[in-house]
Formats: C-alpha cells, structure tokens, sequence
C-alpha cells in the first residue's frame, strides 16, 4: 500500500538573526526565512521590572515574534520568536556588549553555574485569522574554572559579547562547560522538540517540513 504524500507545511518565518538558531533550523530538516524584529529589548526589560529571567526570556521571545507577524510580507506564514536569558544567582544576564563586562561575569561564573532559560513564541498568521502560543525551555549549565588568561582570551575573540550570558556551547565557548542539565539545543538558543510541540497546536507536524528540504545523511 502507497502511503499518501505529507501535506505541504507553511512557510516558516524565523524572527531572528542568530546564526546559531537558523543553523539548527536547517540542521533539523526545516526550510525557513529571516525577519529580523525591530523590537527594542531594552525597553520591554525596563517594562517589566518585575519580571523573572524565564518570564523575561518569553516576553522578548513573544515581542519579536509578533512584531514580525504584524508585517505584511510574513502573511500566511508562521513566525517563531526567541530569546534566551541566562539566570544567575538570581539575576538576568543577556548580551554583554562589552569586553569589562564579559570579563566580570565569566569571572564570577567560573567554578559555578546558572540557568539558561529560552524562550519560543509561535504566530499563526494563517488563513486571516492570528493565533499565538509560547513555551519556555531551561537548561543548567555548569562552568569549569577558568583563569583570567582564559578569560582575557576567549573575550578578545568576540564571541562572548553578543551572547546571552556571555557564552555560547556550539562555538569557543563549549571548551568551558563542564556540565549541561536538560536539552542542549535551549543553550543554543532554539529547541527544536519544543518547536515540534509549539508546531503540533497549531496542528502541523515537523516531520512535514523534511519532505520539503535537503536532509543530510549520516
């Protein structure tokens, strides 16, 4: 018996520029396009200074997502926001932007750990009718000690600046986790079985998407 061809999934639309996260997206089979968010996160944080890091990291997830959603170009499709905050000793840690303040936090990281928390929001912009659903993904991550050396050196790459916590764990980074605690693909930023849940509510399956890209073989 021939079984019947998987229906064609809509476009996916990834609200981001991390190449971090649209490399995972393609590693897993699922075709996509970037729109990047005009979203100004450092307003929405001072918005909600209440806010804890996981509900922070679902809030900016959420914000980028719809502001892509409401653009015109992304009807019909579905938009999927992230964000990532890493939670240490209480604190919410995002991009560090500078060297002085990369070096500190890997200094008081070394030895310890945090909470990488990543949030995912999907827009339905299908059949003129939006709906929206979140979910958030926490990993732990455990450092090993690092000397200021290390530290000097791994921050002069750049690297570090322009990550949530100041660390990545596909990347320079990864030479210093000594332990991570839940799904890997959240400390990158995007994970992928939470994505195929998000999808599933909006009533499409994932393995629909690997009909219609290149699946490499092992």
């Amino acid at each position: 018996m021939v079984s019947a061809p998987s229906p064609t999934p809509p476009a996916l639309v990834l609200a981001s520029k991390s190449p971090a996260r649209t490399k995972l997206l393609a590693e897993a089979g699922i075709p996509h396009r970037i729109v990047v968010s005009a979203v100004d996160e450092e307003a929405i944080v001072a918005q909600h200074p209440e806010a804890s890091p996981a509900e922070m990291a679902l809030l900016l997830a959420r914000a980028k997502a719809e502001a892509v959603a409401s653009l015109p170009e992304v009807e019909g499709a579905l938009v999927l926001g992230c964000d990532s905050v890493f939670e240490f000793d209480g604190a919410a840690l995002g991009k560090p932007y500078t060297a002085d303040v990369a070096v500190e936090r890997l200094r008081a990281m070394s030895g310890r750990g945090g909470v990488l928390h990543t949030g995912h929001w999907l827009v339905d912009c299908r059949d003129g009718v939006v709906s929206s659903a979140g979910e958030l993904c926490s990993a732990g991550v455990e450092f090993t000690e690092m000397s200021d050396d290390e530290i000097a050196a791994y921050v002069a790459t750049g690297e570090p600046l322009h990550c949530a916590g100041s660390f990545t764990i596909d990347g320079l980074g990864g030479a210093f986790l000594a332990r991570v605690d839940g799904d890997p693909h959240a400390v990158v930023g995007l994970s992928v079985s939470t994505l195929r849940a998000l999808l599933s509510r909006a009533k499409v399956r994932l393995t629909d998407f690997w009909a219609a890209a290149v699946v490499p073989h092992l």
